[in-house]
């Protein structure tokens, strides 16, 4: 589709419309995209990120990542920081339904050739005991007291409770849980949804998948090394969910109520009724960003647990403690937040809400909030292709401060899911991807479709796109040979 008119080409990989684009534009909208890319956009991500650049309080840019496509509200891949000092919103839109849907990934001592004979007993395993699908259940059946501490501690819940190692919490983003979690704030109805989905992967684009890193694929030798990743054909796991129906009821309930008092009680006009929000400062504002945050810990209890039983079929499956096989949690990265971050604009540090849209954060090097051992290279960042394509490790960069330390979480749609279910059968490409040599077992077949690997950007390209804008920089490629999908 042509772009604007009025999209200005700003270096190889940074395009921005001015804000006399759209009538209310407070700042510029950029979008960070090769020419490929920006080739690719459809006129939603247009429409939504210069509707965003609309929000009261919004600072310096509305952005959108390199993997941006048309989402709810903003684009998904966009980003908005707020300024609550001069009345900054926060907006359930500009976070999303799966309220921090984001990945994992783990290393191991192992290589290719010791896996690849137990790989089918493997997956199959992780399909047992990480239940995907819609509605599905875990092995965690908690009581509603339970199921509020769980969403109060996040991850270290889990640790206590035997899921998990103590290490697992510091190379985690914000140690597994987030301050100010108030189950006060979540309604019956999400505890009722979210009672048994601790440790299930979920639908849609989530995934578990036993990857490769193959020698000519570390691209940064020692920035990978110091992620605990060689080369020689090492096996690595990494898996991709979120808060499940508890964040997506948590999200349901607060963008009712931002509707009734938005413009009744605040007098804030939007230009798109998915745009909902409040002040930041406000009682609803601040209600919702206590239950957000619960939202934010589920998800991290979540993989937490998952992680858990990675370990336990790992050590079934090859009859070894998995501490043995160096199974460490190498990070796990948030998409779908909202932050209270300091951030430099227009040569002042300013207090600054940063929605982040499917979008990862990327602190550069020497950034205090980072684990000791990555200081020194900056954040580890995993950004997931499609099952077909393979995925990458990331790191953060001091450049990265123009989008707020901001990059891509993924490849980005390209077509919607009823277009690739019309395009591909789910039986037939399970059969091609076993004879490319990825055994894969999915919940559904219609659900296998619309995850084909050409339903989505290249990823290679979206990674180039960080890399050449200096908002992240590529350190290892990692190619799949086993896929659990919801």
């Amino acid at each position: 589709m042509a772009a604007p008119e009025q999209l200005k080409q700003l270096s190889p990989t940074v395009w921005e419309l001015p804000v006399s684009y759209k009538q209310g534009m407070r700042v510029p909208a950029r979008i960070y995209a090769t020419e490929k890319l920006v080739e690719e956009l459809d006129q939603g991500v247009y429409d939504q990120v210069t509707n965003v650049a609309c929000l009261p309080g919004i600072a310096e840019y509305a952005l959108c990542m390199p993997d941006g496509h048309w989402g709810y509200g903003f684009p998904i891949g966009g980003v908005a920081a707020t300024d609550p000092a001069q009345g900054g919103v926060i907006s359930p839109g500009g976070i999303g339904f799966d309220v921090n849907c984001g990945m994992r990934l783990v290393r191991t001592d192992l290589r290719a050739e010791e896996v690849k004979p137990h790989l089918k007993r493997l997956v199959d395993r992780l399909f047992e005991r990480v239940p995907a699908g819609v509605g599905s259940s875990g092995f965690l059946q908690l009581n509603p007291r339970e199921f509020c501490q769980a969403v109060e501690q996040g991850a270290g819940w889990c640790v206590e409770k035997g899921y998990g190692w103590p290490e697992d919490l510091r190379r985690t983003e914000e140690q597994g849980c987030m301050a100010g979690a108030d189950a006060a704030k979540i309604s019956q109805r999400a505890i009722e949804r979210g009672l048994s989905q601790i440790g299930t992967l979920g639908s849609g684009n989530h995934y578990l998948e036993i990857q490769v890193a193959h020698p000519q694929d570390i691209l940064d030798p020692g920035a990978a090394a110091s992620c605990g990743i060689g080369g020689d054909h090492q096996v690595v796991v990494m898996f991709h969910c979120g808060s499940r129906g508890f964040g997506h009821q948590v999200a349901t309930d607060y963008l009712r109520l931002f509707l009734e008092v938005m413009n009744r009680k605040y007098g804030i006009e939007v230009r798109d009724r998915e745009l909902a929000c409040a002040p930041f400062d406000s009682p609803e504002g601040q209600e919702y960003f206590a239950a957000m945050k619960c939202a934010i810990n589920m998800s991290f209890a979540n993989r937490q647990v998952i992680l858990h039983r990675i370990r336990e079929v790992f050590a079934e499956v090859l009859g070894r403690p998995s501490e043995s096989m160096g199974m460490q949690l190498v990070y796990d990265v948030a998409h779908n937040t909202a932050k209270l971050e300091e951030h430099e604009v227009g040569g002042q540090r300013r207090r600054l809400l940063v929605h982040r849209k499917g979008a990862t954060r990327a602190f550069g090097p020497g950034h205090a909030e980072l684990p000791a051992e990555f200081r020194e290279h900056g954040q580890p960042v995993i950004i997931g292709g499609s099952m077909e394509t393979g995925s990458y490790l990331l790191l953060g960069v001091a450049s990265g401060a123009q989008t707020f330390f901001t990059t891509a979480h993924g490849s980005g749609r390209t077509m919607s899911r009823q277009q690739a279910q019309k395009r591909w059968d789910g039986r037939k490409l399970q059969r091609e991807m076993e004879e490319r040599g990825i055994y894969v077992r999915t919940t559904s077949y219609r659900g296998l479709a619309e995850e084909a690997g050409g339903a989505y950007k290249d990823i290679d390209e979206v990674i180039e796109a960080t890399r050449q804008a200096g908002i992240s920089r590529p350190v290892a490629r990692f190619r799949p040979i086993g896929n659990v999908k919801g």
